[in-house]
Order: structure tokens, then C-alpha cells, then sequence
């Protein structure tokens, strides 16, 4: 016998991250459910350091905002909060609250243990519709996909590096930069 999971409304997401017993909580939305956004101390700081990395790369090049595990953005209809993201100044002059209204040009997503892979698929291909580029950094296997709108999508390695192709143009890091001891 199948079992329907209900699926929301926008407009009912926004009402139950309003309420009370949520205000300290992240959820995402995502193919119509409500997904908490739950990680791991590793994850947490693979995802830091991948921050450290792009901040300081836009600091120095004053070219837009980096938001961390608690920036959310609307995506394809949906609401997502990467774990890190870039959004030019060009398209997005000051950041939104609660969810940016325009998607990231760069997202990267941290797998973690909570992470569900069919999910992580949905996230992706909405990302790549709204012309944001994707980074999944996978903390287990030591390595980072790329998925760029309109390109095959890499994998990079632990002993290669990373890049930041048209959205962070000269930006580099040894991909092993990333992974804490």
C-alpha cells in the first residue's frame, strides 16, 4: 500500500517557519516538503572553510555577498539555504531577508548524513534553471562536483584545484584546502 506525504503551499512553508517553536530552526522547501536543514560538525567545517576561502577572495575583489548555513534564497519557487553562497553586487545590490528573492550565482551544498540524495538531484537541476552555479563538496570522498549551467559537470579531486570559472573569475583553492585534518 503507497503512503502520500503531503506536500505544502509556499504560502503554508512561510506560515510554519513564522511560528513560534521555529524561530530558532532552518527549514527548506523543497519539491514541496518541508526539509529542516540539519548538519555535522565536520560538514559544518568543511562548509567554513569554503566560506573563509570565497570571503576573502570577494573582500579583496569587493564584488558582491558570501552567506553562510543561515542565508536562504529563493530558487525555481522553492526556498533553499546553502551552505555557502555568492551573489554579485551587480544582481543583488543588498541581501534580503528571510530568503533572498534572487538565487545565488554560486551555491555549495556540504553533503552531510541528513542529506537526502534525491533532494540534493531536485536542488541541483533548480539551481542549474536559474543560472546558479553549483559546488557539492563531499567531505567523505575528499572531492567537489561542479555543475555549471550548460556544461557537463567535473569532479575535482583532492589533489587538484578548484576554480572559480565566470562567477569568481581568478578565484583559486587547492581543493585539499578545504578538508580539515
Amino acid at each position: 500500500m503507497a503512503v502520500q506525504e503531503r506536500r505544502y503551499t509556499v504560502a503554508e512553508f512561510e506560515q510554519f517557519i513564522e511560528l513560534p517553536e521555529n524561530a530558532d530552526r532552518l527549514f527548506e522547501y523543497i519539491g514541496g516538503k518541508i526539509v529542516e536543514v540539519v548538519s555535522n560538525t565536520y560538514a559544518s567545517a568543511v562548509a567554513a572553510r569554503v566560506n573563509y576561502w570565497i570571503s576573502h577572495y570577494v573582500i579583496q575583489h569587493e564584488s558582491g555577498h558570501v552567506t553562510g548555513a543561515d542565508g536562504g534564497y529563493v530558487v525555481a519557487g522553492e526556498r533553499y539555504i546553502p551552505d555557502v553562497a555568492f551573489v554579485s553586487k551587480a544582481r543583488q545590490p543588498q541581501l534580503d531577508r528571510p530568503y533572498c528573492p534572487i538565487p545565488p550565482d554560486l551555491a555549495v551544498e556540504v553533503l552531510s548524513p541528513s542529506n537526502n540524495p534525491r533532494a540534493m538531484r531536485l536542488k541541483i537541476a533548480n539551481y542549474l534553471v536559474a543560472g546558479t552555479v553549483v559546488w557539492v563538496v563531499d567531505p567523505d570522498r575528499k572531492m567537489v562536483e561542479v555543475y555549471t549551467p550548460g556544461q557537463a559537470a567535473r569532479t575535482i579531486g583532492i589533489d587538484e584545484t578548484l576554480d572559480g570559472g565566470e562567477v569568481l573569475p581568478g578565484f583559486t583553492v587547492a581543493v585539499k584546502e578545504i578538508f580539515p585534518v
